[in-house]
């Protein structure tokens, strides 16, 4: 079945199938919509210097220059796709078509000076107004009273609607439930406790945790674990906001690691105060034993640069998938994927070492076989969406 529009994620998609000149067919192929529709995108969201006078070329697809032999030396009018500006113009469009009043100047004159005088000069209900002219005024009452709030009437204004403006609903706003400050479990584990447990324990491997998220809507989000000691990030997908996720993956980490392991990598989690790490006692302690394996410590409110590594790191995400795209319909291999291709990258503050390197060197090659971490060569590294679709 064919889509009926085009997301963010598609438009990503035409933007590098046309700097690798696809074929009109092969592109509309791979995004599952008809060839017109491509066509109709690039042709109508392209960008360019208007200013030049038109290459006869850029009449016909792929209808801009990325691939054109003549590029360089050419003084006519260059067109280029660009996906932020299509989704943003896009966004308008959409918003904007939306806006407006479907009545003549005439009718708005009309319907002010008859409401003015009902409202107005005598106070009638509205109610009683809209039965008299019932099958007279254009729009419903729910429409009379979004005109009136948008002052498309210019003698009538919303406190003269006495339900309209003592009844008006409040915006309200989706929160993301958090860890409060004064939360019984942030006992001993605040930041002030970080701070002293450093201080006592010089040489502990500190490990910062934190998730990334897509569109607000999504139900997956990624998890992720920043090794300080050699700037190596873990990806895991998991279902957002929910601490039971938490808990599996640390405790597939720890029955794939071993207890002494499992202590030695992750003696200290150092993250914040998302819903989704309330439960720290479920990954800190063997429940069988009673053993205290590991140490988490929460930052303060607001204060993310207390673990500026994790969200640094953040950034090579958003490289590969930009704000804005949802982690729906990513896999566990896209995720092993990302999490090879950017601790693969060379990085200046480790002497043009890898984290993989660095990692490797430290615990061995056999650790690094359990997290599903891999070399992967210099030239090969890809932080672009076109990763996913491998």
């Amino acid at each position: 079945m064919k889509k009926e529009r085009l997301t963010i994620e598609d438009r990503i998609l035409i933007e590098e199938l046309l700097r690798q000149n696809y074929k009109l067919k092969d592109i509309a192929r791979v995004i599952e919509v008809y060839p017109s529709t491509i066509s109709r995108e690039v042709k109508f969201r392209r960008i360019g210097n208007l200013n030049l006078k038109i290459c006869d070329k850029t009449n016909r697809f792929p209808f801009v220059c990325y691939n054109c032999s003549k590029k360089v030396h050419c003084n006519k009018r260059k067109y280029y796709y660009n996906y932020k500006q299509a989704q943003k113009d896009y966004e308008n469009k959409l918003k904007y078509s939306r806006i407006g009043i479907d009545m003549s100047i005439d009718e708005v004159e009309y319907w002010n000076d008859y409401f003015k005088d009902k409202i107005k000069d005598k106070n009638q209900p509205i109610l009683h107004i809209f039965k008299n002219i019932e099958n007279e005024f254009p729009k419903s009452i729910q429409s009379f009273y979004k005109y009136v709030h948008k002052g498309y009437f210019s003698s009538i204004h919303d406190e003269m609607l006495a339900r309209s403006f003592s009844y008006k609903p409040r915006n309200k706003k989706e929160t993301i439930k958090t860890i409060t400050k004064d939360n019984i479990i942030k006992k001993g584990r605040r930041m002030t406790d970080f701070e002293e447990y450093i201080k006592n324990n010089p040489n502990a491997n500190i490990v910062e945790m934190d998730t990334v998220i897509g569109k607000f809507e999504d139900v997956k989000c990624i998890m992720t674990l920043y090794f300080r000691n050699s700037k190596l990030m873990l990806m895991f997908l998991i279902k957002k906001y929910k601490p039971s996720e938490i808990t599996k993956v640390f405790n597939g980490l720890r029955k794939s690691l071993g207890d002494d392991l499992y202590k030695k990598l992750f003696e200290v989690i150092l993250t914040d105060n998302g819903w989704e790490f309330s439960k720290p006692e479920e990954i800190e302690f063997n429940h069988e034993t009673g053993e205290k394996l590991i140490n988490v410590f929460y930052t303060e409110p607001y204060s993310s640069w207390q673990k500026g590594g994790i969200e640094r790191n953040h950034e090579f995400i958003r490289y590969i998938i930009p704000k804005g795209i949802s982690f729906d319909n990513l896999t566990k291999k896209n995720i092993i994927d990302m999490m090879n291709n950017i601790n693969n990258v060379q990085r200046n503050s480790l002497d043009y070492q890898t984290p993989y390197q660095l990692f490797t060197k430290k615990y061995g090659k056999d650790i690094s076989t359990k997290f599903h971490l891999k070399e992967t060569k210099k030239d090969e590294i890809n932080l672009s969406y076109k990763l996913l679709n491998k």
